[in-house]
């Protein structure tokens, strides 16, 4: 069996996830009332979620008030209900897929005429990650940006298109949470530089990139928002140095990426409009 070679070899991510020391209680209580509630009983009552959930009347009083304040139950006169927010929690992850199947033709269109490489991702942790990309003559600059790498939000025009349009609390939160060293001599690594930098791209509506994430690359990156203007993902386009100077570059690219993100901000918009009827038939 698969899991007991695994095993053999040291505790894997499955291991750790059901060791009891490594699970939070709480987390999986806030859970079970969630699940307490189906298409036959969207309506229940504290006692009956105590029930149905397995919880003290007094655990479940107190999580399914946690869960009214952060806006995933509703209260109906003394019983409660789920909200629509629940539905993010998948839709986030459907979101990204069915972004990458949308993008890939639209990036595939504009290798080699508007740039040298085009790319979907989206921003996890502090992290940018790569969910569709095509690249073509970038060879000498050794680079792996496949679907599913990652690299640092902060020195990347594709992660500063995402950031700008967040709260200013969620941007210090992602740019303090991990090292910020220099990627080239242009790099930006100080805290108020970056929040200056990110000021400065919301309002432009674009973010660029002048070998600041690597030597001899240019890169123009606009963000791409979901139904409740979120900044879910962001695309970007990157050329040689040598092909074109940035401003001219930045004429090029911005209209295209442009083009790119608000196709795919239609797609999330109809996506979600399926999602909430089927919700609500």
């Amino acid at each position: 069996m698969e899991v007991v070679a695994a095993s053999s070899n040291g505790p894997g991510p499955g291991d750790q996830a059901t060791n009891p020391k490594n699970v939070v209680n709480s987390v999986a209580k806030a859970f079970g009332v969630l699940h307490a509630f189906s298409a036959s009983q969207p309506v229940l009552s504290v006692s009956e979620i105590a029930t149905l959930s397995r919880l003290d009347r007094g655990t479940a009083f107190r999580l399914v008030h946690t869960l009214v304040g952060l806006g995933y139950l509703r209260a109906t006169g003394k019983k409660f209900r789920l909200t629509l927010k629940c539905l993010d929690l998948g839709y986030l992850a459907l979101s990204s897929q069915d972004l990458s199947r949308h993008a890939q033709p639209l990036l595939d269109e504009c290798v080699p005429d508007f740039c040298d490489a085009a790319s979907l991702g989206a921003l996890e942790g502090p992290d940018v990650i790569y969910l569709a990309r095509v690249d073509r003559n970038l060879e000498r600059h050794n680079l792996d940006r496949k679907p599913g790498r990652r690299i640092r939000a902060y020195g990347a025009a594709l992660g500063h298109a995402i950031m700008a349009f967040l709260p200013l609390t969620k941007q210090v939160e992602v740019l303090a949470s991990a090292e910020r060293i220099k990627l080239s001599e242009r790099t930006l690594t100080g805290l108020d530089e970056l929040l200056e930098r990110l000021k400065q791209v919301r309002k432009q509506g674009y973010a660029v990139s002048d070998g600041e994430n690597a030597y001899g690359l240019r890169t123009v990156a606009v963000p791409v928002f979901d139904p409740s203007d979120h900044p879910i993902a962001g695309i970007s386009m990157t050329i040689d140095a040598q092909r074109m100077p940035m401003d001219e570059f930045i004429a090029l690219a911005k209209p295209r990426a442009l083009e790119i993100a608000s196709e795919l901000g239609r797609a999330l918009r109809a996506s979600s409009g399926a999602i909430h009827v089927s919700s609500t038939g």
